[in-house]
């Protein structure tokens, strides 16, 4: 093969043009057959080394080269928006059911889809704009926004949660949405605004949040700490003397299979020994899963939790015990000091 043709690759992030292999010397044939075994499709006419896209992870390495793939054949003037900006500047989102490349372009709001990138008419300022790895993106409010007006709160809680725990402050985000007041799907923006909650630590949490909100037991705390032994930790959720933990298997999977556990069985172990102590403290527990959050067991969930959280009532009471309050008011004061 023409040196070339890995230097260009090289020099634009693994990805190579069918135009720039063929001018290359590499002919229809031979770029038959390196589909085979050696380059993947990234989209059409663009592609990648296959060793490179199997590293690459599902979520956001695979989304950045499809990304960069169509671009590569754009006029400029766009910038990266939604999903493409979120994943170009690490911000966590939900997936959608159908993926789509987004870059928006000023002008009146308008949308169009082809060859599955996502077209966005829509104004913006000069100083919404950022550049991440060579990339023009709109800034982390905007985007979570855009996001949140496109797809509602189930996608636009998610990602507001984790870019205010990247710091990114609320009224930053009532700035971005204050020029699309009469724009679709405003509300869905102010509502995702007004529940999003840095206290939030992955996407599981953000919707498991939504749901025990859903149960109207009251508001629910997040990251509620307790004093366990010698140690302190923070439960995921808290109404009253109920605490929620979310649960997701990325953290019962080992390590080999692609997860967070060195030895499962010492994950599941700490869990129960974990749940004992925090019941010991007169606090009710209920656990939810991913599955949970999904018709069609929902609905199912809720009437589990809340049945659970009534027998937390029946036993405790609906306030919290005195030194619990006071010991986490304690942490929450040192964590803002």
């Amino acid at each position: 093969m023409h040196p070339g043709v890995p230097a260009a690759m090289a020099s634009n992030y693994g990805l190579i043009t069918r135009s720039q292999a063929l001018d290359l010397g590499v002919s229809p044939g031979a770029i038959r057959a390196l589909l085979v075994h050696e380059w993947v499709v990234v989209r059409r006419g663009v592609y990648a080394e296959r060793d490179l896209w199997e590293s690459l992870d599902p979520y956001r390495g695979r989304p950045r080269l499809q990304t960069r793939a169509a671009l590569l054949n754009m006029t400029r003037g766009w910038v990266l928006s939604h999903d493409s900006s979120a994943h170009q500047q690490g911000l966590d989102i939900l997936a959608p059911a159908k993926p789509f490349v987004h870059i928006t372009l000023p002008g009146h709001t308008n949308a169009w889809t082809k060859a599955g990138v996502k077209h966005h008419l829509a104004g913006f300022e000069p100083d919404q704009v950022v550049t991440v790895d060579g990339l023009a993106c709109l800034d982390l409010a905007r985007t979570c926004c855009d996001i949140a007006r496109e797809r509602g709160l189930t996608h636009g809680v998610p990602v507001m949660d984790a870019a205010m725990r990247r710091g990114v402050p609320r009224s930053a985000l009532v700035a971005a949405s204050a020029p699309m007041s009469f724009w679709p799907g405003i509300t869905q923006v102010r509502h995702s605004i007004e529940l999003a909650d840095p206290g939030a630590e992955s996407i599981a949490e953000s919707l498991g949040r939504l749901l025990v909100s859903e149960l109207g037991i009251g508001s629910v705390e997040t990251q509620f700490p307790v004093r366990l032994d010698d140690r302190v930790v923070r439960c995921d959720l808290r109404v009253g003397c109920h605490v929620f933990e979310v649960d997701g298997h990325v953290k019962y999977r080992s390590t080999q299979d692609g997860g967070l556990a060195q030895r499962p069985e010492d994950v599941i172990w700490e869990e129960k020994r974990r749940e004992r102590l925090i019941r010991a403290e007169g606090l009710g527990v209920s656990r939810v899963l991913w599955e949970d959050l999904w018709e069609p067991k929902r609905s199912a969930a809720k009437r589990r939790l809340r049945a659970e959280y009534d027998v937390t009532v029946a036993r405790f009471g609906a306030d919290l015990p005195d030194h619990l309050a006071q010991f986490a008011q304690e942490m929450r004061g040192r964590r803002s000091a």
